[in-house]
C-alpha cells in the first residue's frame, strides 16, 4: 500500500467509500476533496506525518527556512512546512517562486515543462491559501497554455519524455486546479486516455517484470510518475498501477538489482549503467530510484517480496542529498513489514527487457553479474545485445564509451555501438550503417545494425511496434535457471545483426557461484572472410599472469583465460586507441565518469564460418593472487571445461549442456522461454 493509499485511509475515507475505479469517471469529481491541501493528503494527515518523521521533518524544514538549494527541492519543503505550520511567511515566499515560472515564457518540446508545472502545482495546493484570486487566474491560464503548446511534444510512450517531460506535471497541476479551471477534467481524462490505450500497454510491452528497455533511463522518469499514480489515487481515487501489474509489481525488485552492491557517495548506491546516462558520476537521481522503490513497495506492501525491498532501502534510509529530505518526509515508510533483502533470491530475470541480474550474496562485497538481450524499443538503446556486466568491489568489466552528447561523433561511431560493449562483432567491409540520432556515423565496426525507420531507432507506441515486429524483435533470453549453486543464462542474439553477414550468434553463461563465469558464444557469419572478434571492456588495461589477463581495479580483480579458439590473437586497445577503428578516431568531447579504460579483443587466427568463442572469467578480491587454470576437452558434441573440481559440458551446436558443480550433477535446461517475436530463425 503505497503513501497516498495510507493517506486515503486517513485522510479521504468518506470520499471513497465506493471501489476505487481504474479510470476516470463522472464520479470522480465527488471524491477530489474541496480542501487544500489535498494532493498529498490533508492537513492533518501532513501533521500526523511530522510527529510520526520528525528527523526528516526537521531536515526540510531547515531547507525551507535557508540554504541555497534547487527551485523544486526549496518550493516542496516550502509548500509543506508552510501548510504543516501554517506559516504565511512561507507560503507567500513559495508562491512568489511559482510566479517566476507562471509569469515566464511558455517551454514546450523536449524540455522539462512537466516539472515546472508539478512544482508550481505543490505550492498552488498547499499555499491555497495565500495566493490571491488574480494569481490563482494566472496559474490556471499558464497551465492550459503550456498544456495547449505541448499536444504533439514528448508521444513516444517508450521514451521517457512521456512520463518525465509531460504528463505527470499535467496531471498534477490538473488535480490542483480541480474546481477552478474548467478545463481540469477534460486535460486529466485526455492524459487517462492515453495513458490506457498507449502507455500502459507500453509498459507491459516492454517492462514485463520491472526492468525497462531504456534502461538507466528509468532512473529520470520513474519516481515523478509514481508521484503523479500516488496524487491519482489520494485525490480521485484512480489506480493507475493496476493498468500495467506485469511492470509495477516487478518494478521494486528489478531497482534493487539494478544497483551496484556496496554503499557509494554520500550513502548511496550506484545504479548499474544501462545504455545512455549510466549514473557514474554521483547524482539525485540515485534518490530517485530510492524513493521510487519506497513508494511501490508501500503501495505493494502486502507482497512479501516488499519486506525484502524495504529492507535493502532501509539500508539507504537517508536521501543522499540533504536538499531532497522532502522525499524521505514523504515517502519513507517504516511500517512496512521487513524481511531480508536475500528472500527475494540472488538472481533477477526483467523478461521483457531481456536483463538478468545475479548476484553472488546480498553483503556489499558481493560479486555482482548483469546479461541483457533483449528488443528494441527506443532511442536511448544501445546497440548491444549480448553485453554483460562483472563487479566486485568495482566495476571490472563495464560499459564502453561516454553519453558526451546525443548524436555527437563519438556517441554514433563509439558510445552506443556495439564495439563498446562486452560482446561479438563480424565485420562484412560491404556494410553501410544509416544516420543514427542524426549524427555523423563514418565509423563500420563490425557490430550489429541500426535497420529502423527512424533514425533514433524508436518506435511510437505498441500498435506500432507490432506493425514492424520483424525489425524490433531482435533478441530472446531463451534459457534461464538460477539452482543456487550457478545460474544459467542461454540467448538467441542472431537478429540484431545483419542477416547478410550473420547466421546465427548464441551466447551462453553458465555463473559458478561465488565468482566464476563461463562464457560459450557460437557465431556463424554467412561467408567464412568476415572476421569476428570477441571484446571485452576491461575498466583497466589488463596485464599478463601466466594462462590469465588480470583486471586490476581498487580491491576488485577479473582474471580472464581464453580457451576457444584455440589458436587465437588477443589485442589490448587502450589510450586513444581504445577510440579508434578502421582509421578514424571517435574520442569523447567529455568525461562522464569512471568508464572502460581498454578494449580486449581476441579473434581467430584461421577463418571459418562457424568459430566458437570460450571464456573463463574468475572475479576476486585484490589479496586473491591468483584464479583456477581452466582446461577444455571435446566430449563428442560437447565441450567440457573444467574449472577446479566444478565441470561444465556445453553442447556444440544446441544450447542445452550438463554441469558438474560441488558434487552435484545437473542438466542445463533446453526449454525456451516464451517469447514476444517471431520464432528463432
Amino acid at each position: 500500500m503505497a503513501y497516498c493509499t495510507s493517506v486515503v485511509a486517513f485522510c479521504l475515507l468518506a470520499a471513497l467509500s465506493a471501489a476505487v475505479p481504474t479510470r476516470c469517471d463522472a464520479a470522480q469529481a465527488s471524491r477530489v476533496s474541496r480542501e487544500h491541501p489535498r494532493l498529498l493528503g490533508s492537513r492533518d494527515h501532513l501533521r500526523a506525518l511530522r510527529d510520526g518523521r520528525p528527523q526528516a521533518y526537521a531536515r526540510m524544514e531547515r531547507v525551507a527556512r535557508g540554504g541555497d538549494v534547487d527551485d523544486h527541492a526549496k518550493m516542496m519543503s516550502l509548500g509543506l512546512v508552510s501548510a504543516i505550520e501554517r506559516d504565511a511567511e512561507l507560503g507567500r515566499t513559495a508562491v512568489q517562486l511559482a510566479l517566476t515560472y507562471v509569469r515566464g515564457p511558455i517551454r514546450s518540446g523536449h524540455v522539462t515543462f512537466a516539472h515546472d508545472l508539478a512544482r508550481c502545482a505543490f505550492v498552488y495546493d498547499l499555499c491555497h491559501e495565500y495566493w490571491t484570486d488574480g494569481e490563482r487566474a494566472e496559474f490556471i491560464g499558464y497551465l492550459n497554455a503550456t498544456v495547449d503548446a505541448n499536444t504533439q511534444s514528448e508521444t513516444h510512450v517508450f521514451h521517457n519524455g512521456w512520463y518525465g517531460y509531460k504528463h505527470w506535471g499535467i496531471g498534477i497541476a490538473c488535480y490542483a486546479t480541480w474546481y477552478e479551471n474548467d478545463r481540469a477534467a477534460e486535460i486529466l481524462a485526455t492524459l487517462e486516455d492515453d495513458w490506457r490505450t498507449r502507455a500502459a500497454p507500453a509498459l507491459e510491452l516492454a517492462g514485463a517484470g520491472g526492468g525497462w528497455a531504456e534502461g538507466y533511463y528509468t532512473n529520470y522518469w520513474l519516481y515523478e510518475w509514481l508521484v503523479f499514480c500516488e496524487v491519482a489515487l489520494c485525490c480521485g481515487g484512480v489506480d493507475y498501477y493496476a493498468e500495467a501489474p506485469s511492470f509495477f509489481r516487478n518494478r521494486a525488485v528489478a531497482s534493487m538489482f539494478e544497483a551496484y552492491p556496496g554503499i557509494r557517495e554520500y550513502g548511496s548506491r550506484r545504479p548499474i549503467p544501462m545504455g545512455d546516462g549510466g549514473g557514474r558520476r554521483f547524482g539525485g537521481d540515485r534518490d530517485k530510484a530510492l524513493s521510487a522503490r519506497r513508494i511501490l513497495v508501500s503501495h505493494y506492501r502486502d507482497d512479501p517480496r516488499s519486506g525484502a525491498v524495504h529492507d535493502f532501502n532501509e539500508t539507504t534510509p537517508r536521501s543522499s542529498v540533504g536538499a531532497y529530505a522532502y522525499k524521505d518526509f514523504l515517502w519513507r515508510d517504516t511500517t512496512v513489514p521487513a524481511t531480508e533483502a536475500g528472500s527475494v533470491g540472488l538472481s533477477h530475470l526483467s523478461e521483457a527487457a531481456g536483463y538478468v541480474h545475479a548476484r553472488s550474496d546480498w553483503t556489499d562485497d558481493a560479486t555482482y553479474f548483469f546479461f541483457k538481450a533483449g528488443d528494441r524499443f527506443t532511442a536511448h538503446q544501445h546497440l548491444d545485445v549480448g553485453h554483460f556486466l562483472i563487479y566486485k568491489h568495482e566495476e571490472l568489466a563495464g560499459d564502453g564509451g561516454h553519453y558526451d552528447g546525443f548524436g555527437t561523433p563519438h556517441d554514433v561511431n563509439y558510445h552506443l555501438r556495439t564495439i563498446a560493449h562486452s560482446t561479438v562483432l563480424v565485420f562484412d567491409p560491404s556494410e553501410e550503417w544509416p544516420g543514427i540520432r542524426a549524427g555523423d556515423v563514418t565509423g563500420a565496426d563490425g557490430g550489429q545494425h541500426h535497420d529502423w525507420p527512424h533514425h533514433n531507432g524508436a518506435v511510437t507506441d505498441p500498435q506500432g511496434w507490432h506493425e514492424r515486429r520483424d525489425l524490433h524483435d531482435i533478441a530472446d533470453i531463451v534459457a534461464f535457471e538460477d539452482r543456487g549453486k550457478y545460474v544459467y543464462i542461454a540467448a538467441d542474439c542472431s537478429r540484431a545483426y545483419s542477416a547478410d553477414k550473420l547466421s546465427s550468434f548464441t551466447r551462453r553463461v553458465v555463473y559458478i557461484r561465488p565468482d566464476t563465469f563461463v562464457i560459450f558464444d557460437r557465431v556463424e557469419s554467412t561467408r567464412a572472410e568476415f572476421a569476428k572478434t570477441w571484446l571485452l571492456q576491461a575498466m583497466k588495461t589488463p596485464r599478463r599472469q601466466g594462462d590469465h589477463l588480470v583486471v586490476a581495479h581498487g580491491d576488485g580483480r577479473l582474471y580472464v583465460q581464453t580457451l576457444l579458439p584455440r589458436e587465437h590473437d588477443v589485442e589490448l586497445r587502450d589510450g586513444i586507441d581504445l577510440y579508434r577503428y578502421g582509421g578514424r578516431t571517435y574520442a569523447p568531447a567529455r568525461d562522464t565518469g569512471p568508464a572502460p579504460e581498454c578494449r580486449v579483443e581476441v579473434s581467430p587466427r584461421e577463418a571459418s564460418t562457424v568459430d566458437y568463442f570460450l571464456h573463463v572469467l574468475t572475479a576476486a578480491s585484490a589479496e586473491k593472487s591468483d584464479a583456477p587454470t581452466a582446461s577444455v576437452t571435446e566430449d563428442g558434441d560437447r565441450f567440457a571445461v573444467a574449472i577446479g573440481e566444478a565441470v561444465v559440458r556445453l553442447a556444440r551446436d544446441e544450447l542445452g549442456g550438463a554441469a558438474r558443480i560441488a558434487g552435484s550433477d545437473y542438466t542445463l535446461t533446453t526449454v525456451v522461454r516464451p517469447t514476444i517475436g517471431p520464432p528463432h530463425r
